[in-house]
């Protein structure tokens, strides 16, 4: 694990943040809404719980990633070079993916399927009034499908090491976490900016070129 690679995570994390207010911005409007009967110090206590939560779920994830990585590439591993080609080969994808492909959209289907198996346990977080219940919240919202996040998983597969691919998802929702906790004033001027640059798609080519070197 290079540390270009979790600037890469964690930029992949910020510059598809627009995408992640998108997906998650119900579910963040109906934790604050949860909320709206504790103090300001315990709300921002709780929120910061969930979002550790969500990212402690993130790492899991990238550490089952990992260890997929290492068993089922582990025949393909022949030379010195073939990681780095992998490497490189998911990373043009996964820039590809955030130029706007949709390659990306039949799995999360399949990932929601998943999601709303998961109605009946995330309806018992609510209200999110006490840490554990909080907790409880992030770990579930770390499955919210997600084409983004599923494309960060597969850079954490070719990590081709479980803590790699740990450490590159708690960086990838270290990225996404500006945009979620922002107010909506500063969410406004973040996806005016973002959207009026397309930074997004910048860091999609930014990846793909760095996947051909």
């Amino acid at each position: 694990m290079t540390i270009a690679l979790l600037v890469a995570a964690l930029l992949m994390g910020f510059f598809g943040s627009p995408h992640c207010l998108g997906m998650c911005g119900g579910l963040v409007t109906a934790f604050g809404l949860s909320m709206k009967d504790v103090s300001p110090a315990k709300r921002r206590a709780l929120v910061a719980t969930y979002h550790f939560g969500r990212l402690t779920s993130y790492a899991l994830l990238g550490l089952i990633a990992g260890l997929i990585g290492i068993t089922v590439l582990k025949p393909l591993m022949m030379g010195n070079s073939t990681p780095r080609i992998l490497l490189g080969l998911v990373l043009v994808f996964v820039g590809v993916t955030m130029l706007g492909a949709p390659f990306l959209t039949k799995l999360e289907r399949f990932g929601m399927r998943f999601w709303q198996y998961l109605s009946p346990l995330r309806q018992k977080v609510f209200p999110l009034n006490t840490f554990p219940r909080a907790l409880t919240a992030g770990l579930l919202w770390g499955f919210l499908p997600c084409g983004l996040v599923y494309g960060a998983l597969l850079i954490a597969v070719v990590a081709h090491n479980p803590l790699s691919g740990a450490a590159l998802m708690f960086v990838f929702g270290l990225g996404t976490i500006p945009m979620l906790v922002a107010t909506h004033e500063t969410v406004g001027w973040l996806r005016d900016k973002i959207g009026r640059f397309r930074l997004r798609q910048l860091n999609g080519a930014v990846m793909v070129i760095s996947g051909w070197q």
